[in-house]
């Protein structure tokens, strides 16, 4: 058996620390909320809990064609945070479900009022790893320490470590392979 750690199980129940109000927000990509996969787990953990899901489609494609920085990017941003507080003006918390929107945090928080938190995903997933390692124990000592690390992709290199390169804030370098 090989156990994954998933992304939205660590970052749910982390929830309960963030939120006074039970009014939780979702920016996800649309087929991340036309799965519910959000609001099922948070219905499973709390269920009080009332979770307002919202589709940024826009988001990946300004980020993934180098525009988040820009002054268009700054429209679609503040279009949806509208959307999502016009939804529920109850909300005090919201999720970032993809792993593009960190990317545009810095907008999303310019646009999204001061009281309600973003919740990042990478920082809680690593948080929950590095907890779930110290755990087990026997599983760490399994992991190489210092590895080098080589990235394979069946996509074209150059635009996979361009994207890769922003992500990990670090010079990536890729190798197209066909499978």
């Amino acid at each position: 058996t090989r156990r994954v750690l998933g992304v939205i199980r660590p970052t749910v129940e982390q929830l309960g620390r963030h939120t006074k109000t039970g009014h939780i927000g979702v920016f996800g990509t649309p087929g991340t909320i036309q799965s519910e996969s959000y609001d099922m787990e948070i219905a499973k953990l709390y269920p009080g809990f009332k979770t307002v899901g919202h589709a940024c489609p826009m988001w990946v494609p300004l980020i993934e064609n180098g525009e988040a920085s820009s002054l268009g990017a700054d429209y679609f941003v503040k279009q949806e945070a509208d959307r999502i507080i016009d939804k529920d003006d109850n909300i005090d918390t919201i999720i970032l479900g993809c792993t593009h929107y960190p990317l545009l945090y810095t907008k999303i928080r310019k646009y999204i009022p001061e009281h309600i938190s973003l919740l990042k995903q990478g920082e809680i997933v690593a948080s929950s790893l590095a907890d779930y390692l110290k755990r087990h124990t026997a599983m760490e000592a399994r992991l190489s320490h210092n590895a080098h690390t080589t990235y394979l992709t069946t996509e074209n290199a150059s635009k996979f470590s361009t994207m890769a390169s922003l992500f990990l804030n670090n010079d990536i370098e890729a190798t197209t392979v066909e499978l």
